[in-house]
Order: C-alpha cells, then sequence, then structure tokens
C-alpha cells in the first residue's frame, strides 16, 4: 500500500472521532484496522488543547508501519565477511558484531539523503535478531525493520515525547515525508524513545571544542580536553556536534549517497535561528580547518584506540596468533561531514615492524548489497567495499552512537530524554 495517503474513515462516534484524527496524522493508508488485543505501553495522555492522546498514535502506527524491502543475503552477510578475514594469511586479530544485515539506499527512493535512516535500519536488524529485551520493545513488538517513511514516524513521536526537543526544533517537529538529512542524535533519539541506551561520541581536534561538544551535558572523555577552568561547557550550540552538517537549510538539500559526492564540503554552516543570531562559520577560509586537514593520521588512532575498546570491551590481546572473533557488541553508527555509514567491526594486523596497522571493517549504504555479497562470496575485490585504515579518515571530526544493552526504566527514561555526549580530542 502506499504512504501519505489518509486511512478510509469510518461511521464517526466520539471515541472515533478522536481515532480518524490520529489516522490523519499518520496519513497510512491499509488493508487492516487496529485489532482490539493490541497492547501498548503508555506514555502519556491527550494534551490540553484536545489532541489526541500519544498512546493512539503509537497503537495506529504500530499497525500501519510497513516492513522494509531489502536484498537478503541467503549465508548471512557477516558470515561470508567472517569467512573472508579467516582465510586472509596475515597475522592479524579481527572482531565483529554478530549478525547484521546491509540496507542499501535505493535509486527511486533515498539515493542522495537516506544513508542515515539507512544505517538506523542496519543497527536494527542486529538488535532485533540478538537482543531479545530489544525485540520486544522497538517499534511496537512487530519484531520487522520498518521502511524509511514508517522510521520517520517513530522519530516523530520520539520528538513529541520530549526526546530531543532542541534538536527537533531544526525540523520544525516534522520529518515525515521529508529528504531532510538526519544525524547521529536523531539515532540516538529514536532508539532512547524506545528505552535503548543510546550512546554519543564525538572525536575532533582541540581548536574546535566550542564547536564540537555542542550536545547538552557533554563531558570530554579519557582523552578529551575541559571546555574552561570551571569544566562547564558554553551553552551555544544546542544540537549534535556533526548534525550542523546535517540540518535543513532554506530548502531539502540532497545528503551525499556515495564516495565521490562524500568528498565535497560545505563553505557555510548555519546553526540556527532560535540561538538568538545565525551564526555561520566559513570553513573554507577558516585557519582551523586548514590545519586539521593537514593534521597527521596519527591523531585518528584515538577514534580506532576507541573502537577496538569497544568491541573488545578489553578482553582480547592486540597480538598473537590470527583469529576472528564474534563480539556481543552492536554495530557503530558512524558520522562525518557529508555521509554516515556502519561500523560491524575492526582488525588489526601485526606487522613485522612491530606497529599494528588498523582496519575499521565498515558497511557502506552508498554500496550494492548483491554486489557485497558477490564479492564476498567469490573472496575477490571485497576488502576496497569493506576495509577503512587509518589513512581514509581524512575528515577533521566524527561521530559515533552506540547502544548499551538493557532498557531504561523510570528515571533513566527521563534522564534519556536530554541527548549528551562524549569528546575524544583527534
Amino acid at each position: 500500500m502506499e504512504l501519505a495517503q489518509q486511512i478510509a474513515l469510518a461511521p464517526t462516534s466520539s471515541s472515533q472521532t478522536q481515532i480518524n484524527q490520529v489516522n490523519s496524522d499518520l496519513s497510512f493508508k491499509t488493508a487492516s484496522g487496529i485489532t482490539s488485543e493490541t497492547t501498548i505501553p503508555r506514555y502519556g495522555g491527550t494534551s490540553d488543547d484536545g489532541s489526541v492522546h500519544i498512546d493512539e498514535k503509537i497503537c495506529h502506527l504500530m499497525s500501519l508501519q510497513i516492513r522494509s524491502d531489502f536484498y537478503k543475503v541467503e549465508d548471512g552477510l557477516m558470515a561470508l565477511l567472517r569467512n573472508c578475514l579467516e582465510s586472509e594469511t596475515e597475522n592479524s586479530t579481527c572482531i565483529l558484531s554478530g549478525y547484521v544485515d546491509h540496507f542499501q539506499s535505493i535509486e527511486s527512493e533515498d539515493v542522495g539523503w537516506g544513508c542515515g535512516w539507512r544505517n538506523i535500519q542496519m543497527l536494527s536488524s542486529h538488535l532485533l535478531m540478538q537482543r531479545q529485551e530489544a525485540r520486544e520493545v522497538m517499534f511496537g513488538g512487530s519484531g520487522f525493520i520498518p521502511d524509511i517513511a514508517s522510521l520517520q514516524r517513530w522519530l516523530e513521536i520520539a520528538w513529541e515525547r520530549d526526546f530531543d526537543t532542541l534538536g527537533s526544533k531544526q525540523f520544525n517537529h516534522k520529518i515525515y515525508g521529508s529528504r531532510n538529512w538526519i544525524g547521529t542524535t536523531e539515532c540516538a533519539a529514536l532508539f532512547r524513545s524506545f528505552g535503548l541506551r543510546a550512546r554519543i561520541v564525538d572525536f575532533g581536534p582541540k581548536e574546535f571544542e566550542s564547536l564540537c561538544l555542542s550536545v547538552p551535558g557533554s563531558h570530554p572523555g579519557a582523552h578529551g580536553v575541559n571546555i574552561n577552568n570551571r569544566g562547564k561547557r558554553k551553552a551555544v550550540q544546542v544540537y549534535g556536534p556533526m548534525d550542523r552538517y546535517l540540518l535543513k537549510r532554506d530548502q531539502d538539500v540532497p545528503q551525499a549517497g556515495s564516495g565521490r559526492h562524500e568528498k565535497s564540503s560545505y563553505s557555510t554552516v548555519h546553526l540556527g535561528d532560535d540561538l538568538g543570531s545565525r551564526i555561520s562559520y566559513e570553513l573554507a577560509d577558516n585557519d582551523k580547518f586548514d590545519k586539521c586537514f593537514t593534521r597527521k593520521i596519527e591523531g585518528h588512532q584515538v577514534l580506532f584506540d576507541w573502537v577496538w575498546n569497544y568491541f573488545s570491551d578489553n578482553s582480547l590481546s592486540r597480538s598473537g596468533n590470527h583469529c576472528v572473533t564474534v563480539s556481543e557488541k552492536a554495530p557503530l553508527y558512524f558520522q562525518h561531514d557529508g555521509h554516515s555509514r556502519t561500523i560491524v567491526g575492526i582488525q588489526v594486523k601485526h606487522q613485522w615492524n612491530g606497529m599494528p596497522q588498523y582496519n575499521l571493517l565498515i558497511l557502506d549504504p552508498a554500496h550494492r548489497t548483491a554486489a557485497l555479497e558477490r564479492s564476498l562470496k567469490d573472496n575477490v575485490g571485497w576488502q576496497k567495499l569493506i576495509k577503512r585504515g587509518v589513512h581514509t579518515l581524512k575528515k577533521p571530526q566524527y561521530q559515533l552512537c552506540y547502544i548499551d544493552p538493557g532498557l531504561a526504566l523510570g528515571e533513566e527514561m527521563e534522564q534519556l530524554k536530554t541527548l549528551d555526549s562524549v569528546f575524544f580530542e583527534l
């Protein structure tokens, strides 16, 4: 059934009128109605202005959401990747997430703007398969991954429930049906709305600290820097550090969906009128950016070390015999200026000179799933599609979103509504 069409309305009554309003808000068309057995968690009541109960919106979305179509790799993409890594002759150690499906951007649907949603779908595929507690709460307990339009509705409901209220203002609280770019903070807000412990980590140069530490509550990490002599953050920016690259300008703008577009950068970044004034940073002429682009690649090793420690949980050695280990950790949402991808593991090669060589193992929504499958089955050319070394990280800033185990309840759930971040200096 097509989205963005109203449900056929049944004869009205006082209660039916309210349900019809929900149907109109959701703008879905479906062949089935809501069953009386449907149960949902209660999030709040009808507002003072008479608007419908948010639970009614959730109930209808649970019924009307559409399962996303994707190319299913018969033997399992991660199993194929593991086989290829095990066949390599070099002395190395690899750590992989367990199950992950690849979701590619589709030419007729979302090429140029949908990579953020595709990465959310990739993370969701892991969570639904490997975390029972997540499967029970995500997308109303449907057990499947919704399409982009349905995900947009779930994000709007997260905003309505006060998750990342400051960030939602940049979209005027509406995202459904648009081609607006999204970033790490939207990913975190969506997963947090289900009670999942989504966390954000920022990586950037010290001279960018006033720009990077822009999520309310942000604080320096172990290798981070202080904001001022009191250790407090200047409350200027109000949304995710990388989101300033992704925010809607004056109109919908396509997002880079391929390596070719990924190399481009924008000359001006607007931080939003609601901050009291519109601030522009002329990136092309900014000395800070010039310094950052000439920074030695050793600085980006901080990001690789963090990813290694995340997947290994400090339980694996970085030296020793060749091995491939499957971690219980979820994949990472990986954002930088112009594009986002999914990190599904990391490899460290033990070179003859004693220096470790790292490769991130990445699934890119800009790649075709069939091409990934073919290269992995043939064990030819997959390295160029999946492996990314330190030398490939040429952006000044990066941002990750990861999801800790367990579910938040009560006060912790309330705390998750305000996004925060840990900063590491590159």
